[in-house]
């Protein structure tokens, strides 16, 4: 099968495990190609993609834009801070105008929890999630697990443990989906005020300690705080988090084993994770990086396919 069982890419919770193995099977060969001194290939010469960001981004945007340029697309870029959205344009009408322009994909990144789903029922084109709200961040979650797949082989009965921020992180939701997909076994840690409530149901483990945390998995990936969705304070203060859950060279150390270390960035070095740690060899934090453009490079030529 070359060919992804849906025609849109809104969350990991949609996808078979068919898809995501062919979405890497298809991302190893685009490595190859950005990895040569002609990145570029002419794929999907006749496709017009648009970004929609109605949220700030830096990596997930320009990974994105590469990823479509190395498929020779056609790239629309709209940021809602520049435009008629804050005017009162709607969401519908925003995107409308965009199709108008004959475009055949929309990357959109949303502050709402399935602004997706509802756009997907709306509008005739491939939509890809680049985050919405606190619900969901799909390529993310794909090129953590593939970046793990690259470092230890086949996922099942790898044992990898999520640290941090659970409550307001989309990357963590899509990676607990994808992982157990991929037959691994999931483990959050953190202060139980960022643990959702119910996550137990989604068949996954809750450790408050950071220590018996890592000694008990093979990939740790670490999550930012993310201040900025906060509206209350969860702990007492960065400090103490940082003292209680932040990973240093001295813990690592102690637990004395192998211990591959993921961030889906941006990094708060010094807070969640020490810069030794950040930059030690069992750190696959730039592999991420350039798996990304990979990884999306595979789920936006796959999803093309549909549209030819």
């Amino acid at each position: 099968m070359n060919k992804l069982s849906v025609n849109h890419l809104l969350g990991i919770e949609h996808l078979t495990e068919e898809d995501i193995q062919l979405i890497f099977t298809v991302a190893d060969n685009f490595k190859q190609i950005i990895n040569r001194p002609i990145k570029k290939v002419p794929s999907l010469r006749d496709i017009t993609i648009a970004n929609l960001f109605f949220e700030n981004s830096t990596r997930t945007k320009l990974s994105f834009e590469l990823a479509e340029k190395r498929l020779s697309a056609d790239v629309v870029n709209f940021s809602a801070s520049n435009s008629s959205v804050k005017k009162g344009e709607t969401l519908i009408d925003t995107v409308n105008n965009i199709l108008a322009m004959k475009v055949d994909m929309v990357v959109m990144r949303h502050p709402t929890p399935g602004a997706h789903e509802f756009l997907s029922r709306h509008i005739d084109a491939n939509i890809i999630n680049a985050g919405d709200g606190t619900h969901e961040h799909p390529t993310q979650a794909l090129l953590d697990a593939y970046t793990i797949r690259e470092k230890h082989g086949d996922l099942a009965g790898k044992k990898v443990v999520i640290v941090g921020d659970i409550l307001h992180s989309r990357v963590a939701l899509s990676n607990i989906y994808c992982l157990q997909k991929l037959g691994a076994i999931v483990k959050v840690c953190g202060p139980l005020t960022l643990i959702p409530k119910h996550i137990k149901e989604l068949g996954v483990e809750v450790e408050v300690d950071i220590k018996k945390a890592l000694e008990w998995c093979d990939v740790a990936n670490l999550l930012r705080i993310q201040l900025e969705r906060q509206d209350t304070k969860f702990f007492p203060s960065i400090r103490e988090y940082s003292l209680k859950y932040g990973i240093t060279i001295e813990l690592l150390n102690e637990i004395n084993k192998e211990i591959t270390i993921l961030h889906p960035g941006p990094i708060n070095r010094g807070v969640e994770i020490s810069s030794e740690v950040a930059d030690a060899k069992d750190s696959v934090i730039l592999n991420q990086v350039e798996n990304g453009v990979a990884i999306r490079m595979a789920v936006i030529y796959l999803l093309a396919s549909s549209i030819k």
